[in-house]
């Protein structure tokens, strides 16, 4: 790590790296490498570009890609400039897109032309209607090549193009009184994370709360100009955008963008450009160790081993430490809200403290236990755990601005309940709300109940998370058709697969002629977790 004084803004932060590091690789995309002072000098001029347009300090914008180049270079001339980006997976559909659009006052989305099939530029033209706020769509056009993910080039040559942007002029004047503009309370991102109505609501993060997330993980993990690590987590979430690459950028190693996940292209990727760190969700790393291509890879680069987003099997764990016996490994627990890593293993951690909890708290933060009437309960006792520190956010916007979340004394609540031990670590004992994590993706029931409910033939519909040995946990959902109507398990997931994004489709589906009831009238999920499992298997991602 850097004994330089920690950055105010992302910008400050990017402009120290490149002033220490300068020609140093600090990323790698398909076959080309990109340097610290590569990215401070193109995202000059895509800010300038991105100024040309209108957008300015205090607007958002989309963007709708997978892991590349040009997602950074867009993170990085915004956050100049004080624009704050939304990350809009290219799993979102029509539903979510709108909705995000909307909620975050976007006034222009970047986005690929097509992924695996599907036409975002035809969805974002079809819902624009819908979207008054949007002023420009944006094509990302690769410069350089990336992995095979399914994409394909756009045939549309009258829209604009981010090329366009990154080949304006920079002025350096200009430039520089925007950059001035720039205040570490400035929004840098807008993550969206399910409510507990089910409608996805948007996590507010700053400059002040991510580059502080960042440091704290950077400062914990010990990053140096010596590590690298495939990064496969999303960008538009924290574990990428903030464990990824904002802790490498200060402290000075190289992120190699995988544009998605498959275990295949990340193992590739690990032969070509050996890792020194290995980081990911249960779900990868179980896909990661389980692929015949595992046996290829040469794992003694690995100093560290760092598995987080959703509860960790201990089995996974020795199973990780078995493969990799020279690393140490390290559970990591955060949120959208804790804008990165908030709670992480101890160097000197015992391997039962590994096994059966999620670490301490960051020393930059402080954590508390609270009763559902929001006493502070003693050691040991079980409630839910708040966190207070640097990384939180300030907060939720668009119209889930002032929910219930944080508290006037500057707590997260994390809808997560545990208990603190007598020597600070944190057990995970479930969840206070009906979320599962899905592969990582956190998932709630009332969102895709909602839109299970529109189809013409349900009468009734209630969802449960269900353990997978896989996944981690999978949606089970209930359906009670109308009278006189039938529908098929088949007929949902398409119906689902066209309104949500794929994570959220349900993996089983019951059909039942009723679903038992509370004395209230509401349906009784709890008696629905009782049930064994059905005879449906759970579908190939």
């Amino acid at each position: 790590m850097t004994a330089n004084p920690p950055p105010a803004t992302i910008g400050a932060a990017l402009r120290q790296a490149s002033q220490r590091w300068g020609q140093r690789t600090a990323y790698l995309c398909g076959q080309q490498a990109h340097s610290f002072a590569g990215m401070e000098a193109s995202s000059a001029r895509l800010a300038c570009g991105l100024l040309g347009l209108g957008i300015a300090r205090g607007e958002r914008i989309g963007v709708i890609g997978l892991n590349q180049i040009e997602w950074l270079q867009l993170f990085f001339a915004a956050s100049r400039i004080g624009v704050a980006v939304v990350g809009l997976s290219v799993r979102y559909r029509d539903n979510e897109i709108e909705h995000m659009v909307n909620d975050s006052a976007v006034k222009a989305v970047f986005t690929v032309p097509e992924c695996e099939g599907f036409d975002f530029p035809g969805m974002l033209a079809r819902l624009a209607p819908r979207m008054p706020g949007l002023s420009h769509v944006v094509l990302i056009d690769p410069i350089d090549p990336i992995d095979p993910i399914d994409t394909a080039p756009s045939a549309d040559t009258s829209s604009l193009r981010l090329s366009t942007l990154l080949a304006t002029a920079p002025d350096p004047a200009v430039l520089a009184a925007a950059e001035a503009q720039v205040v570490p309370q400035d929004l840098a991102m807008v993550i969206y994370t399910s409510g507990t109505t089910g409608r996805p609501k948007g996590a507010g993060l700053s400059h002040r709360s991510m580059l502080a997330a960042a440091l704290a993980q950077a400062r914990h993990v010990r990053t140096t100009e010596a590590d690298q690590i495939q990064l496969a987590l999303p960008l538009n979430h924290v574990g990428g955008i903030t464990c990824g690459v904002l802790n490498f950028l200060l402290g000075g190693g190289t992120c190699d963008l995988v544009p998605a996940f498959k275990a295949d292209l990340v193992l590739a990727r690990m032969r070509q450009h050996p890792p020194t760190i290995f980081s990911g969700v249960p779900t990868m790393a179980t896909l990661l160790l389980m692929h015949p291509d595992s046996a290829k890879v040469d794992f003694s680069s690995v100093r560290l081993v760092i598995v987080g987003g959703a509860t960790v099997d201990a089995a996974l764990l020795e199973q990780l430490q078995a493969r990799m016996p020279q690393a140490t490994v390290m559970n990591l627990y955060g949120l959208s809200e804790s804008s990165g890593a908030i709670v992480m293993t101890p160097w000197d951690a015992q391997r039962q403290d590994l096994m059966q909890s999620i670490g301490r708290v960051f020393d930059s933060a402080e954590v508390r236990v609270v009763s559902f009437a929001g006493e502070s309960l003693a050691t040991g006792e079980i409630g839910e755990l708040c966190f207070r520190g640097a990384g939180v956010c300030p907060g939720y916007v668009g119209g889930a601005a002032g929910e219930d979340g944080f508290d006037a004394q500057g707590w997260l609540h994390s809808g997560d309940l545990g208990f603190v031990d007598e020597r600070g670590y944190i057990h995970l004992k479930g969840r206070k709300k009906d979320m599962y994590i899905q592969g990582g993706f956190n998932v709630y029931p009332a969102e895709i109940e909602g839109v299970i409910a529109r189809h013409p033939a349900v009468m009734m519909v209630a969802g449960i998370g269900v353990p997978d040995p896989v996944l981690g946990e999978i949606g089970r959902y209930y359906i009670v058709p109308k009278p006189g109507c039938q529908v098929s398990e088949q007929e949902i997931r398409a119906y689902c697969g066209t309104r949500l994004a794929d994570y959220k489709v349900p993996r089983q589906v019951v059909l039942r002629e009723a679903l038992p009831l509370t004395p209230a009238g509401k349906i009784h999920k709890a008696a629905l977790r009782t049930e064994d499992a059905p005879d449906t298997p759970a579908r190939p991602a």
